[in-house]
């Protein structure tokens, strides 16, 4: 679809998914294209800054999963709109819309696109490029492939569903460094959740799914972050044929994009070529 300018370096744009739910993304700067997939509660408005450090050697593309920012969710109820889940995404989250959802933008950006998600936008990329999805090389920040992160999560989805969207994300965010005068902004993405939970099932790594995964993977964790994620890093970077590992010294899952950005320009740039097929 058409491209707006909103800066002299950020042009905006829509595609629309399989359902006809519409999708808002932001491109940034030029050269090939890496898409990034935010995690819980992510926006694409939250990725620019690390989407302005890529900018120098990427066409860096963020994008608002589905009910949050300038995206819809048409959903089972064909409630469409920005936002327009209505506060019912666990009513009928499922990982199938979200991977139509990424394979859109993928669409518009250009065939063999370079994948970076952040937490469960980690796993989203990586279910999607299990199932076929053609894509270039993906890197993966701390996807939360842990029951207690899941049980964390089941548990936010569930004080959302009782209207406790403050309560949920004051669940989520309590291990996070993320100051609590910034979690009440949140709580208007809380019905999202849902799909993040979708996509994290139990928090067991789905070994299985990811055999299908060709790409070359990279696996990034914080070495100051909690001992579980670092052990959930280390098993999915064992379950993924072409992958490997690497910690960040001092960093938690609130990643400094400056300390990452130059970590992702380097694997990106190696050579890459598009795996998969539709």
């Amino acid at each position: 679809m058409d491209e707006v300018s909103i800066t002299s370096n950020r042009f905006g744009g829509r595609v629309v998914s399989r359902d006809g739910t519409e999708i808002a993304y932001e491109r940034h700067g030029g050269g090939p294209p890496l898409v990034l997939v935010s995690g819980a509660l992510g926006t694409a408005a939250a990725e620019r800054p690390l989407a302005a450090l890529l900018a120098r050697r990427f066409s860096v593309v963020t994008y608002d999963r589905r009910g949050r920012g300038g995206s819809g969710d048409n959903g089972a109820g064909g409630h469409g709109g920005p936002g327009g889940h209505g506060g019912r995404a666990g009513a009928y989250a499922a990982v199938e819309r979200e991977i139509e959802d990424l394979a859109a933008v993928l669409a518009e950006v250009g065939p063999g696109a370079a994948l970076h998600g952040l937490g469960t936008g980690g796993a989203l990329a990586l279910s999607a490029v299990a199932v076929g999805m053609p894509s270039g090389p993906v890197s993966v920040f701390e996807p939360p492939f842990c029951a207690a992160s899941a049980e964390r999560l089941a548990g936010a989805v569930a004080l959302t569903s009782l209207g406790r969207r403050d309560a949920a994300v004051a669940l989520l965010l309590a291990e996070s460094s993320l100051p609590a005068v910034a979690w009440p902004g949140l709580a208007g993405l809380a019905p999202t959740l849902a799909y993040d939970l979708a996509v994290l099932g139990d928090g067991t790594v789905p070994e299985r799914l990811f055999a299908g995964v060709h790409a070359r993977v990279l696996v990034i964790d914080g070495g100051a972050s909690p001992a579980g994620t670092r052990r959930a890093a280390r098993a999915l970077t064992a379950a993924l044929p072409r992958a490997r590992h690497r910690t960040l010294t001092g960093q938690t899952h609130e990643v400094g994009p400056h300390v990452l950005a130059p970590v992702l320009a380097d694997f990106h740039s190696e050579s890459r070529e598009p795996v998969g097929l539709l």
